[in-house]
């Protein structure tokens, strides 16, 4: 499943690229994530626990960065199960910073397999839509670790809880409408 996403954050394009290589703290922005191990190689290790109506999953695996200062893009290759559920997913997000006048605008395009439990929800475009609620989420994030005043105020900067049956209806919902045109 393909999923292309855009959003701006307003930092200049060095700050978000800087921010981009702390990959603890870009963790801490994504909503369920939890990073466990950080290897020098550019490998984590980590869980990702989401909760999407009735299904619950906690995706335990790894993740590689590989950043290409030159051009500020990267990509980022990780793989999953969840042990509980028998879902496995894998996934690989290329992303690219540009400038967008004095913020930067960053372009995501990634590629999601899941089987198992999980994969129900990769049939519809609930994914999409759920990926752009998490993606305003990441933002929010994103832009008050930037603002912070000091290294303790931006450690304390965390993505909010994700309530899955909310954000299941939600997004089902504005779903629904893009499909029946209103």
């Amino acid at each position: 499943m393909k999923i292309t996403n855009e959003f701006t954050v307003s930092s200049p394009v060095e700050t978000v690229w800087a921010f981009f290589q702390d990959v603890p703290s870009v963790a801490q922005c994504l909503p369920g994530a939890e990073l466990t191990e950080v290897r020098d190689d550019g490998t984590y290790s980590g869980t990702l626990s989401i909760k999407l109506g009735p299904m619950a999953a906690t995706f335990e695996g790894q993740a590689t960065v590989t950043p290409d200062a030159a051009a500020k893009s990267g990509r980022i290759e990780g793989k999953g199960a969840d042990r509980r559920g028998g879902s496995r997913g894998q996934v690989r997000v290329d992303y690219v910073l540009e400038a967008a006048g004095a913020g930067t605008k960053v372009l995501i395009d990634a590629d999601v397999t899941l089987s198992g439990a999980a994969a129900q929800f990769g049939r519809t475009g609930l994914i999409n839509e759920m990926s752009n609620r998490l993606i305003g989420d990441f933002v929010g994030c994103v832009e008050g670790k930037l603002a912070a005043s000091s290294p303790e105020e931006a450690s304390d900067v965390r993505s909010s809880e994700v309530n899955g049956l909310t954000l299941f209806f939600q997004s089902l919902v504005a779903w629904l409408r893009r499909i029946l045109g209103r």
